[in-house]
C-alpha cells in the first residue's frame, strides 16, 4: 500500500483543474492528467507534491501548466471504473454523442463531458504548443516506462528521459485519451510510473512531472536539482514495440499465473495464464507487457520487443523527406479522399506490403473498413481543438 507519508491530506476536489498556473498564452502549455483510472491515485498524488512545492516556493513558469482530475468518481471510490473505462471512450462516435444537458445514463460520460469541455476550454485560451501527459500505474510490479503514439514529436520528447519507451499501444486499444489528443497533433505522452500500490510510483510521477517541465523549459534549472531527479527516473532506456496483444471478454475467466513483471522474457508457447477451462500461451518470443492482476481490464497481457536503432533512425530518415507520398504510387494503395493521414490499401497488397513497412512510414493505427485496410499515420500538422 502507498504510504500516508507518501500521499498529501487530500486529492478530491470539486474542481476538475485542481491547480493552473497561466502565464504566456503565447507559451508551452503542459496538461498533466491524473487518475484517469480510479484505481490509480498516485499520478494524482505526484502532482499534489509537485504543486506543494510550487506554491512553497512561489515558482513562477515560463509558460502555462495545467493540472486535471481525471476520473473524479471513480477515484472516490478507488475503482478503475464505474460503467466503462474512461480511457476507453475518445472515440469520434463517442465525443459526437456528448451532450451538456446534465442528462447522463452512466457515471463516465459526465465524466467525459467534463474532461472533453475542460481541455477543449484550455487549447481554446492558449496559442502555444500543448504538451498533454497522462499518469498511470499498472497491476503488476514493473519499472517506469513512456508509451506513445508514433510521431516524431513524441518521440522527440520521450527519448530525453532514461527509461523505456513503448511504441504502437494505439494499434491495439480504440479510443485511449491519448491517441485522440494525437489526432489535433499534439506532443503526448503516457507515464505509467509501477505498480498501483507501490509508494514509489508516487515518487516516480513526482520526479517525472518535473523533469518534463524542465526538459521543456517551463522552469529554471537552478529551482530544482534536476539532476538528482534524472538519478530517480535512471532505468534501462530502449524503444520498444508491441506485437501481441490478448484481449478478453466479459464472459471469459481470465487469471494470469503468477511471478510476470514487465520486460520479463517469455517464450513461444509458455503458459502465461488461464481463461476459463484453457491455458493461454505466449504466441511469440519477446517480453511479457502489463499483465493483468485485477479484476477490471480489456486486456489480459500484451508481447513487446526492442526496435533497432537503425529501425528508428531509418524511420526518421524516411518521414523527413516526406517519402510516405511513394506509397500512394503503389497499385493496391491510394490516399483518403477526405483524410490527408489516411492510406487506404487493398488487402491483397498487404500480401507484399507488411505492416512493418508502414511503421516505418509513420502508419501505425490500422482500421479494417469493409475489404480495405486503412492506415493512420500519426505525424500530423497541429489543428484546433475541436
Amino acid at each position: 500500500m502507498i504510504k500516508e507519508s507518501a500521499k498529501p491530506k487530500t486529492y478530491i476536489t470539486e474542481d476538475r483543474i485542481f491547480y493552473s498556473q497561466n502565464n504566456d498564452v503565447n507559451g508551452i502549455t503542459l496538461i498533466c492528467i491524473g487518475g484517469i483510472h480510479g484505481n490509480e491515485p498516485a499520478g494524482v498524488y505526484g502532482l499534489q507534491k509537485v504543486i506543494s512545492d510550487i506554491i512553497v516556493n512561489d515558482i513562477k513558469f515560463k509558460g502555462n501548466f495545467y493540472a486535471l482530475l481525471g476520473n473524479m468518481n471513480a477515484l472516490q471510490s478507488g475503482v478503475r471504473y464505474k460503467d466503462f473505462d474512461l480511457n476507453r471512450l475518445w472515440t469520434t462516435y463517442e465525443i459526437e454523442s456528448l451532450r451538456d444537458d446534465n442528462q447522463y445514463e452512466f457515471d463516465e460520460q459526465k465524466e467525459q463531458y467534463e474532461l472533453y469541455t475542460t481541455i477543449k476550454e484550455i487549447c481554446n485560451s492558449n496559442h502555444g504548443d500543448f504538451v498533454f501527459i497522462d499518469l498511470h500505474t499498472t497491476s503488476s510490479p514493473t519499472v517506469p516506462f513512456i508509451t506513445i503514439s508514433d510521431s516524431l514529436n513524441n518521440r522527440s520528447l520521450a527519448d530525453k528521459f532514461h527509461i523505456p519507451i513503448v511504441l504502437g499501444i494505439e494499434e491495439y486499444l480504440d479510443g485511449p485519451l491519448l491517441s485522440y489528443i494525437n489526432e489535433f497533433g499534439h506532443v503526448s505522452l503516457g507515464f505509467e510510473a509501477g505498480q498501483h500500490d507501490d509508494e514509489k510510483s508516487v515518487l516516480y510521477c513526482e520526479a517525472f512531472i518535473w523533469l518534463v517541465m524542465e526538459k521543456l523549459g517551463l522552469t529554471s534549472k537552478n529551482k530544482f536539482d534536476y539532476k538528482r531527479l534524472s538519478r530517480v527516473l535512471n532505468f534501462n532506456k530502449g524503444f520498444y514495440e508491441i506485437i501481441y496483444r490478448h484481449a478478453l471478454s466479459e464472459m471469459n475467466q481470465f487469471k494470469m499465473k503468477p511471478g510476470f513483471i514487465n520486460f520479463k522474457p517469455v517464450l513461444k508457447y509458455q503458459t502465461l495464464a488461464n481463461e476459463d477451462v484453457r491455458e493461454v500461451k505466449s504466441a511469440f518470443n519477446g517480453l511479457i507487457f502489463m499483465p493483468l492482476y485485477q479484476k477490471q481490464g480489456e486486456d489480459g497481457f500484451f508481447i513487446v520487443r526492442k526496435l533497432s536503432k537503425f529501425w528508428l533512425l531509418f524511420s526518421v530518415i524516411l518521414r523527413n523527406l516526406k517519402c510516405h507520398q511513394f506509397l500512394r504510387l503503389l497499385p493496391g494503395i491510394k490516399k483518403h479522399p477526405n483524410n490527408d493521414y489516411c492510406l487506404i490499401a487493398n488487402r491483397r497488397i498487404t500480401l507484399f506490403l507488411t505492416t512493418k513497412i508502414f511503421h516505418l512510414f509513420g502508419y501505425r493505427k490500422k482500421v479494417i473498413i469493409e475489404d480495405k485496410i486503412h492506415f493512420m499515420k500519426r505525424d500530423r500538422k497541429v489543428i484546433p481543438f475541436i
